[in-house]
């Protein structure tokens, strides 16, 4: 949650998507396969082996297989329509991440720091000074850069995962949090304050396209299986947007049908057919048809509901419950939650991720200036590590995965 609190909702539905091509022959093409059909019929044993072929065994044509619709230009092809997470599973490094220091880089929005914690020793080991109001560390698209989002300090720090240390810091307005298209083409902030959403150069940030929003605190997104839409959370308003990547355009917006709604992170299913939405006020997640963005259902999880993040072996779902100090796990084939694990002495679990190896979750305790990691096996805390004042959007690096779509580690 951003510590932004003077916004106004102000809600303007958004156009439709327009529907898809149908699929059918037309009553000439069937007379004429009506007619082709009749004529093999009467030449008997004299007709063209292609054509039978090109005939099924009844003397009618098959009909073409249909094409899935192509994804987002320049995207990587997907690896499993099935499983958007085919590539995350447990310690499957790219080349390039084999050389990052393994490490948990926390951003502490009260002191103005990032801690860094050795995950071997549960430790922090360094304290690194950045600018005003770090809300997430974001992995870039090629994995190559840690990019800290100074909110308030309206700038990027970079950060080497090789060697841990800082680089150069870039002036941007309204960082709150920071996504990549699945094609590695625009890096996109998500301006809490600003009320935009800016599509910029993943290298060098510039500016390419600004998109004001009418709805007040965007902050967490997801994008479909095909890369073509992703589906963006308005904290302040209890909004949801629908937003065309290639035309860096909103082209859908609705009310969440609840009083007082707070949407947070946003995660989409395995199977790219349900988007997931955590809401702290509803105390659960909105389940939304990202591709009909009909009105979304509620399922309750607890109080607080807050980040949400898929196991190495996309089963599950880890839920943090930041009001009352709990996550929930849910089942994907089961469609429904089936454990509800408890921190000892509680806790304010927030934003976090899961290991390369896929046995701990670990979260950041944003009202209790500490760390939390969990054994996913078995729900149990390993460790509660002192950081700073406000620890948010921590990422746990490095992670499997061929490219960032960024937050603090959305991987496909």
């Amino acid at each position: 949650m951003s510590l932004h609190l003077n916004e106004t909702p102000s809600p303007a539905p958004g156009p439709s998507p327009a529907p898809g091509p149908r699929l059918g022959l037309t009553k000439r093409t069937a007379a004429v396969l009506v007619a082709g059909a009749a004529l093999a019929v009467l030449a008997g044993c004299g007709t063209d082996e292609r054509a039978n072929e090109a005939l099924g065994t009844e003397g009618v044509r098959k009909p073409a297989e249909p094409k899935a619709a192509p994804g987002l230009p320049g995207m990587p092809p997907v690896l499993d329509p099935k499983d958007a997470y085919a590539a995350d599973r447990p310690n499957a490094l790219q080349p390039v991440a084999r050389k990052f220091l393994p490490r948990v880089y926390v951003p502490n929005t009260g002191s103005n720091t990032v801690s860094v914690i050795d995950p071997k020793k549960f430790e922090v080991i360094e304290t690194i000074k950045v600018g005003n109001q770090p809300q997430h560390v974001v992995p870039s698209w090629d994995m190559k850069t840690l990019w800290v989002n100074n909110d308030l300090g309206d700038s990027l720090t970079a950060i080497d995962p090789v060697t841990g240390k800082t680089g150069r810091t870039v002036e941007v307005s309204d960082p709150y949090n920071l996504y990549f298209t699945p094609n590695g083409k625009h890096a996109v902030v998500m301006a809490s304050m600003d009320r935009e959403l800016v599509f910029r150069d993943p290298k060098t940030m510039n500016r390419a396209k600004t998109v004001p929003v009418t709805c007040a605190g965007v902050n967490h997104a997801d994008f479909s299986m095909d890369g073509r839409y992703f589906i963006v959370s308005c904290e302040f308003s209890g909004e949801l947007l629908k937003v065309d990547t290639e035309k860096m355009e909103v082209v859908g917006q609705q009310k969440i049908p609840f009083k007082g709604a707070m949407p947070q992170d946003v995660k989409m299913s395995p199977d790219g057919k349900t988007f997931y939405i955590a809401d702290m006020m509803a105390h659960g997640m909105w389940v939304l048809d990202g591709d009909k963005f009909t009105t979304p259902k509620l399922l309750p999880t607890g109080k607080g509901c807050h980040g949400l993040y898929v196991s190495r072996d996309s089963k599950e779902m880890y839920i943090s419950n930041r009001g009352e100090g709990t996550i929930s796990v849910f089942d994907f084939p089961k469609n429904e939650l089936t454990k509800k694990w408890r921190l000892p002495q509680g806790g304010s679990p927030d934003m976090g991720g899961v290991s390369a190896d896929g046995n701990t979750l670990w979260l950041s305790g944003r009202y209790d200036s500490e760390v939390y990691a969990i054994d996913t096996r078995t729900g149990v805390q390993l460790a509660r590590i002192p950081v700073g004042n406000g620890p948010h959007g921590l990422a746990v690096y490095p992670q499997p995965g061929r490219y960032s779509l960024g937050h603090t580690g959305i991987f496909r």
